[in-house]
C-alpha cells in the first residue's frame, strides 16, 4: 500500500452570515483526517476524524 502525500487546502472567508461553520465531507476519500482551526497564526482547535 503506497502512502499518499499530504495536500493542504486553505480557504479565506470574508464574513459569515451567522456563527456556524459546516464542513461537508461527502467528497473526501475514505481515511483519517486532521482539522485545525487557527486564529492569528495560533492553533486554537485541533481534531481528527475518520471517513469510512
Amino acid at each position: 500500500m503506497s502512502k499518499k502525500e499530504n495536500v493542504k487546502y486553505e480557504a479565506n472567508i470574508n464574513q459569515f452570515l451567522d456563527k456556524k461553520i459546516y464542513i461537508n465531507v461527502n467528497h473526501l476519500e475514505k481515511g483519517d483526517y486532521e482539522l485545525r482551526v487557527i486564529n492569528k497564526n495560533k492553533l486554537i482547535v485541533k481534531t481528527t476524524f475518520k471517513k469510512k
